[in-house]
């Protein structure tokens, strides 16, 4: 897991450096606004940013970032101002943090952050559980493995919780333009098999219900 450290501050960055890393956790340095902009990649799980930069505002550095990653990010600033802790929320941050503070409260934050951030990365459907980042299906804590055509029925379906979604919905999602090619069967075959993963009973259904006459609905209990 790897953290962005946006700092001048070369005393204070090598300190968020060192503590960090003995926390296990891989580091990114920048200390400029046009050092953070061509150094931070995207796939950071958090960035750590001053606010006052020497060449620019390090809100308006976020905002940059934000244009091609969706990262969560605790802003570090000296100044224990409410309009700049208000400004730094709306920018779209996590948490403030106003300088001196103590490395182990930061580190507490830093995993509340990213714990809060996981957890919405995620669809839950009573005991089921899906990462569209990791593609991964979960159902009381054990793993389902699922094929690719599974795993897309079930994440549309998860994304459309409770909405009938009938099978030409299903077909041009799943299967795109070769939805027009496939068998007339090749939806139920498909809802059969995620059923038999997915259900304790696949022939008492709790979750992926038939709505007769127009498709299939998850409902979440």
């Amino acid at each position: 897991m790897t953290i962005g450290i946006i700092e001048d501050d070369t005393l204070l960055h090598q300190a968020l450096k060192t503590a960090l890393q003995n926390a296990g956790y891989q580091t990114v340095s920048a200390y400029t606004k046009q050092e953070a902009l061509t150094t931070i990649t995207g796939s950071e799980s958090l960035l750590l940013i001053d606010i006052g930069l020497p060449d620019g505002n390090g809100l308006a550095c976020y905002k940059k970032i934000r244009e091609k990653a969706e990262i969560p990010a605790i802003f570090l600033t000296a100044r224990d101002e409410e309009t700049d802790m208000l400004t730094a929320f709306d920018t779209g941050a996590d948490d403030y943090v106003v300088k001196p503070f103590s490395m182990k409260v930061l580190l507490k934050r830093i995993e509340a952050v990213i714990g809060r951030n996981n957890r919405e990365k995620q669809l839950a459907c009573g005991e089921i559980i899906l990462f569209p980042d990791k593609k991964q299906v979960y159902k009381n804590e054990k793993e389902i493995i699922l094929t690719a055509r599974e795993y897309q029925l079930l994440e549309y379906l998860m994304y459309n919780q409770g909405n009938v979604l009938t099978k030409e919905n299903i077909l041009e999602y799943v299967w795109g333009l070769d939805g027009q090619f496939v068998v007339d069967n090749t939806v139920s075959v498909t809802i059969n098999r995620l059923r038999k993963k997915i259900e304790t009973d696949a022939g008492s259904p709790i979750y992926l219900k038939n709505v007769f006459g127009l498709g299939y609905k998850l409902e979440c209990v």
